[in-house]
């Protein structure tokens, strides 16, 4: 993992966007090589061939980010990539058809584009597809042993289990500290008889991770670990590896000395002025796009039933204080007839019709866009919860009003990395990501996060 704007990125991936990064710009001065390749290059037609190529660049970047195709979690197939591969550039095409319309000192001749962009989706599936069998190979990965074969660990085990081969991290083994009870698979356990020294020279051990929970009273070996750390082996805390490789801040792991003294939850004028900007960019921006999006919703919901088209709800926003969030109405006017909030239910009869389609779209969340505009919300951030739960969420789970320390989001973090949240278990999953989010949050993420956002939209993920 390389961190990134206070973010982890796959170094894998990182790697395979600069590639393909190379590959799309090329493919545009290979095309126009092979398109003229009888013909003497002539300065009025090479002028534009780097602003071209740096425009497609971007433009295919971005959409492959928005297909899905740059997640480190890949576990769909080669049919699946395809598919996305091929939406990816059949968009990308039509884009960049528009651009050279309306930006005529950049287009290129027909043939050479068209040549360069078959080049492009040749060389970018071909990368794909040597990736996916390149990212398996165990002889990449880095090799990590764990320190502890409690619960701690057997959470470790799960994560990596989740990610599939893929993950660019293989367990050589756990190590026993002073534990009894074993949760991890006992052939994984690596009998404690010889000193950690020796044992990182035996597995090739880049990292050692740290899972044990009492380290009072010699849980830890820190001599040996010491030892290692002065050898160049990385050592590493529990909670900063679920950081790290999973996204999130894993709550039964952190304790508040480490939210004190680690790095991150920082907060500043500079920071809070980048992102007012941007919101109001943005907020602006969308609200002119998707003006007659919001319209038409407006009459079909009209349509469909009787009652207001906007819905208005009490939430709470940063540092605790309330306001009221605007949302089209996607529920029956009598959703809460006896007065009581309740979570959202899978297939909820009390959705209208209409209502189940904006939901699974998020059209519903539109007019929010308002309430960023007016500096209640920002684009990015822990969606706002209503004051009920609020308060029953705080009794019941720990550092829960950590999360209002920044604005509440139209989407955020935990939106495009957990399914939709219903429950008390479900808000703690999600607390979890919320809490990396406030931990880390830039401008990158923002961007990051949004990107992601038009992914979970366009393949319906998440909705209820």
């Amino acid at each position: 993992m390389i961190r990134f704007f206070r973010h982890y990125v796959p170094a894998s991936i990182l790697l395979l966007l600069i590639t393909e990064a190379l590959i799309l710009g090329s493919a545009i001065f290979l095309g126009a090589g092979i398109r003229f390749s009888d013909q003497k290059p002539a300065l009025d037609y090479t002028s534009p061939l780097l602003p071209a190529a740096l425009s497609f660049t971007a433009i295919m970047i971005i959409l492959m980010s928005a297909f899905g195709l740059y997640n480190f979690e890949w576990k769909w197939g080669v049919k699946n990539l395809l598919l996305r591969l091929g939406l990816a550039f059949g968009v990308g095409l039509m884009v960049m058809v528009q651009l050279f319309y309306f930006i005529p000192s950049i287009s290129l001749e027909r043939g050479a584009f068209l040549l360069g962009f078959g080049v492009s989706l040749s060389g970018i599936m071909l990368a794909r597809l040597g990736y996916l069998k390149w990212a398996n190979l165990d002889t990449l990965k880095s090799r990590v042993l764990v320190l502890g074969t409690g619960s701690r660990a057997a959470r470790v085990e799960e994560i990596l289990s989740k990610r599939g081969p893929s993950c660019g991290i293989q367990v050589v083994g756990y190590f026993p500290a002073n534990g009894t009870h074993h949760f991890v698979p006992h052939d994984r356990i690596i009998p404690d008889d010889k000193p950690l020294s020796e044992l990182i020279d035996r597995y090739q051990v880049n990292e050692i991770l740290l899972a044990v929970r009492e380290r009072r009273s010699g849980g830890l070996p820190i001599s040996e670990l010491l030892d290692c750390k002065l050898r160049g082996v990385r050592i590493t805390e529990l909670s900063t590896f679920f950081e790290r490789e999973n996204g999130h801040l894993q709550l039964d792991s952190m304790n508040a000395s480490w939210m004190i003294l680690g790095e991150g939850f920082h907060q500043g004028l500079l920071r809070d002025t980048v992102k007012r900007v941007f919101d109001l960019l943005v907020s602006l921006t969308l609200l002119t796009v998707t003006s007659p999006i919001m319209l038409i919703t407006a009459i079909l919901i009209k349509l469909e039933s009787h009652g207001p088209v906007f819905y208005r709800q009490e939430r709470i926003g940063q540092h605790g204080r309330p306001f009221s969030i605007f949302k089209f109405r996607s529920m029956r006017v009598d959703a809460e007839k006896d007065g009581r909030p309740q979570w959202a239910r899978k297939n909820d009869d009390r959705i209208t019709l209409i209502g189940r389609f904006i939901r699974r779209t998020r059209i519903d969340e539109l007019p929010q866009v308002f309430n960023v505009f007016m500096g209640e919300m920002s684009f990015v951030g822990p969606r706002p919860e209503r004051p009920y739960f609020v308060a029953d969420l705080n009794r019941k789970i720990p550092y829960y009003g950590v999360r209002h320390i920044v604005k509440p989001g139209i989407t955020g973090w935990a939106q495009v990395r957990y399914p939709y949240g219903a429950s008390v278990e479900d808000s703690l999953e999600k607390l979890q990501y919320d809490l990396y989010y406030v931990k880390n949050h830039s401008l990158f993420l923002d961007l990051m996060i949004l990107t992601q956002t038009v992914q979970v939209v366009l393949w319906g993920q998440g909705a209820r």
